[in-house]
């Protein structure tokens, strides 16, 4: 990000944290280099949880300002300190002097202040090798900035820096993670979920909207896609052999995901496909299953185990919602004996069975879009109108220059 491109990144994830405190007293965010700065005025612990959450964001801290002016620096430094640093606790003082006009040096004004701390707290104690609290001093061209504890953001990118992905999105604990990871990485996630009615309740179709609401809250408002896939399912099981269920099913899901893919601006579609996790999930069934799809498709939980997802699903706060006892598309028609190593001829073969245009038309034309997060939660389709949504392209531009999927079909029904 060092590149000329490092304000275009940075730009990006201002806009992003503006939006997430759209709903907060509006105020005048500035930059420097490695520093952003965010004014508070009572409201510093929840604009702290908001800006946690955003993407790009290593780390945030709760300062203080004092002038350029070392005695009042050490007096705003020791009202931290008795705020912060209890009775037999160790510290040191850590300063950081961008600007070089100021008279004393770093370990100058570390050591003064290290040193007012000590007499005025005799109670504490100072270990500069692994301080049990650390009081930072910032010298900027203007002010300074002292600040004791940090908070973690989730780093990565600003959402948006990586163009838009598609992600196939199942009410299980796998696929939200895998969009988090996504979204940490700067892509714009479109969500896409395969809804079975009857056979799958609209308690499970409730269970992914409450996925996406969790998700927008790291990477800005979700448009999801609810395709329709009673009957490719029912095609898939009256016709086709039992033990290319899952495999027949997943291909078809590609097809209509690359479909949606294109039409939304997305560069590449991703799962939550774990490696050896089930049967769809071996090499040989994702080298089959992957076939059909002319885009890439990204993996980012491929090489994890289980209990490292379960853990980010716990971090990002999708877990209790993943685990409610509602099924999904992708739970229905197991079959007894699933093909673990599914031959690419035996499957074309069986496919041709099914009248597969016909099927994906009718998905297709009976697809619902809701928007998801933030103020535009209201079941409207994602327009790009957020900021945290601009982009230099339009869907219609990304469109012509990808080529068409070669389904020329109706769209979407938009739920208002």
């Amino acid at each position: 990000m060092k590149g000329a491109n490092r304000l275009d990144f940075e730009l990006r994830l201002v806009a992003n944290m503006q939006w997430a405190m759209r709903d907060l007293p509006q105020r005048h965010i500035s930059r420097t280099f490695g520093r952003i700065f965010v004014p508070v005025d009572g409201d510093g612990p929840e604009v702290v949880e908001r800006l946690a959450r955003v993407c790009g964001i290593v780390s945030l801290s709760l300062a203080r300002r004092a002038p350029l002016d070392i005695e009042a620096i050490l007096a705003v430094s020791l009202d931290l300190a008795r705020e912060n640093i209890r009775p037999g606790e160790t510290f040191k003082v850590e300063t950081r002097r961008a600007n070089k006009k100021f008279p004393l040096t770093s370990p100058e004004v570390s050591r003064l202040g290290g040193a007012h701390i000590l007499g005025h707290m005799p109670e504490v104690t100072v270990d500069v090798q692994q301080p049990q609290r650390t009081v930072h001093i910032e010298i900027r061209d203007q002010e300074a900035y002292i600040y004791v504890d940090s908070v973690s953001g989730p780093g990565g990118l600003p959402v948006g820096s990586s163009g838009r992905g598609l992600l196939l999105l199942s009410g299980g604990i796998d696929s939200p993670v895998a969009g988090y990871l996504a979204m940490r990485r700067g892509v714009r996630v479109t969500a896409l979920h395969f809804h079975s009615f009857p056979f799958t309740s609209e308690r499970s179709r409730e269970k992914v909207v409450d996925l996406c609401r969790r998700l927008s809250l790291y990477g800005g408002p979700v448009s999801l896609y609810v395709a329709y896939f009673t009957e490719i399912q029912k095609a898939v099981r009256q016709n086709c052999p039992e033990e290319l269920y899952v495999t027949i099913m997943r291909r078809m899901m590609f097809r209509l995901a690359e479909h949606w893919a294109r039409e939304t601006g997305c560069l590449a579609v991703f799962t939550g496909e774990n490696l050896g996790q089930v049967a769809s999930q071996t090499m040989e069934s994702i080298a089959v299953i992957g076939e059909v799809c002319r885009l890439p498709i990204l993996r980012p939980l491929i090489g994890m185990d289980k209990a490292d997802i379960i853990a980010w699903a716990r971090r990002i706060g999708t877990y209790e919602i993943s685990i409610r006892p509602y099924e999904d598309c992708c739970t229905l028609f197991v079959p007894r004996h699933p093909a673990t190593k599914p031959k690419l001829a035996k499957v074309v073969e069986s496919e041709a069975s099914l009248d597969i245009q016909a099927l994906l038309a009718e998905s297709m034309a009976r697809t619902e879009v809701v928007r998801v997060g933030g103020d535009e939660d209201t079941g409207r389709e994602d327009t790009g109108a957020s900021p945290l949504y601009k982009a230099t392209w339009t869907e219609q531009e990304n469109r012509e220059d990808q080529g068409d999927s070669g389904l020329d079909r109706p769209g979407p029904r938009v739920l208002e």
